[in-house]
């Protein structure tokens, strides 16, 4: 407290001999020569500002846990996070209410939800069936198929 009315008391001259080297006193700035000065060929701040934003995770995959009610689903989406101080990645678990009007969906089954404008108070996203994961062992399995040889346990049958 007592340093406060020392320092009001000090002469201004005293403050004027300073010399700061800081690239940002008095509005100067470190920009760009294009982006310091607009000319009019460039967009106007204005018009930039009006840009729609930009969002993440407009759609996600998740498994059906829950089908009771009519025309819904509960989706389970799980995705993983780095922890905050360990940095291991951690499963995260979030349930979404997605909109299935043909009630088409069993739970257990794979669904892909799409972002949509809100049908109700918790939904806001479309559920559509997604494709299976497992295409690259089938893919497999039909090689083997293809090359007409037989599965050991075929040629002991045989």
């Amino acid at each position: 407290m007592s340093l406060a009315p020392h320092l009001l008391q000090l002469p201004i001259s005293q403050f004027k001999s300073l010399n700061l080297t800081s690239t940002f006193l008095h509005g100067a700035s470190s920009l760009p020569h294009h982006l310091s000065n607009p000319t009019s060929s460039s967009p106007s701040p204005r018009a930039a500002a009006f840009a729609p934003a930009i969002r993440a995770m407009r759609s996600m995959q998740g498994r059906v846990v829950c089908t009771a009610n009519d025309k819904t689903v509960a989706v389970e989406v799980v995705r993983l996070v780095p922890h905050p101080k360990y940095q291991r990645r951690v499963r995260k678990k979030k349930r979404f209410q997605a909109h299935d009007p043909l009630n088409q969906f069993k739970v257990g089954d794979l669904v892909q939800l799409e972002k949509s404008r809100p049908i109700s108070k918790t939904k806001a996203f479309v559920a559509i069936a997604a494709p299976p994961r497992n295409q690259s062992k089938r893919k497999e399995e039909d090689e083997f198929q293809e090359l007409g040889l037989p599965l050991e346990s075929e040629e002991m049958l045989a």
